[in-house]
């Protein structure tokens, strides 16, 4: 019993020595490997990030989006490596994660698609946040760019979430990316009502409000003539960012001076002549 239970000591310590023999290289060599990717995958993840944030053009949440799949590019690389270093082909091992990124990619497809356009949106940057936009139909102040949706505040103070795909796909309008902006007034007088007068009245209202640009200067103009009224017309630019109280300012004030000077501003209607049978 003694010598069979040496025998199987000899045997197995004989086998392990083979093993380490044989394996010994591979076994440094994949750790090697492993140390050195794994510092790599972290100095080229580093580097990524650096060069993007010196550009001063791609956001943060991009520049560290980037960053990892710089970093989990290397991981897939040196694991693959690794095992080559055991005899194991990497052929089949690619294929399968071929495989699985493909069915991954089908089952993922709206949410990549948002990615995508994230990512669009974040480097070529339609719009910013605290922008206020309009894109088909959606309306509201830019409040995040994600990667996978964009978060809006509606001027009535609701929250709202919309794809990213949905805005990308979508022609943008910006309200606030210019510093001007141009406002137009239409108001109706009289056909008895001169029309000279209210072109003054409508630029002198202009010209005393310090928010209305002098270049370009404001114009007034009779823009219509419509069944029961002329439309007079104020042209004037204005900041972005005064332009709502300004053009409330500037109708409300517009009414006030016509009614100062017997300005009339005719409701619709209609004349009906009868001829006698």
């Amino acid at each position: 019993m003694d010598q069979n239970t040496d025998t199987l000591i000899s045997n197995a310590m004989k086998t392990a020595s083979e093993l380490l023999a044989a394996y010994a290289f591979s076994v440094v060599g994949a750790l090697l490997i492993l140390v050195l990717g794994l510092m790599a995958a972290s100095w080229l993840s580093r580097l990524t990030r650096s060069a993007l944030e010196r550009t001063g053009r791609i956001d943060a949440t991009l520049t560290s989006f980037l960053s990892k799949i710089v970093k989990y590019a290397v991981w897939v690389l040196v694991f693959v490596t690794v095992l080559s270093e055991f005899g194991v082909k990497t052929t089949s091992i690619l294929a399968a994660l071929g495989a699985a990124g493909l069915a991954i990619g089908l089952a993922l497809q709206g949410t990549l698609s948002n990615i995508a356009a994230g990512i669009m949106i974040l480097i070529l940057r339609p719009f910013n946040t605290g922008e206020y936009i309009e894109v088909d139909g959606i309306a509201g102040t830019v409040e995040e760019i994600g990667l996978f949706s964009t978060q809006l505040k509606r001027s009535d103070g609701l929250f709202l979430m919309v794809p990213n795909s949905k805005l990308w796909g979508a022609s943008v309008l910006n309200y606030s990316r210019n510093p001007t902006r141009r406002f137009e007034l239409v108001v109706g007088i009289d056909y008895g009502d001169d029309m000279k007068q209210a072109r003054e009245i409508l630029l002198e209202l202009a010209k005393a409000d310090s928010r209305v640009l002098e270049n370009p200067a404001p114009v007034s103009f009779v823009k219509s003539l419509d069944d029961s009224s002329v439309g007079i017309a104020l042209r004037a630019w204005i900041g972005s960012a005064d332009y709502l109280a300004t053009t409330w300012d500037l109708t409300e004030e517009a009414k006030s001076r016509f009614d100062k000077a017997g300005i009339s501003i005719p409701f619709p209607q209609l004349d009906i002549n009868q001829k006698a049978a």
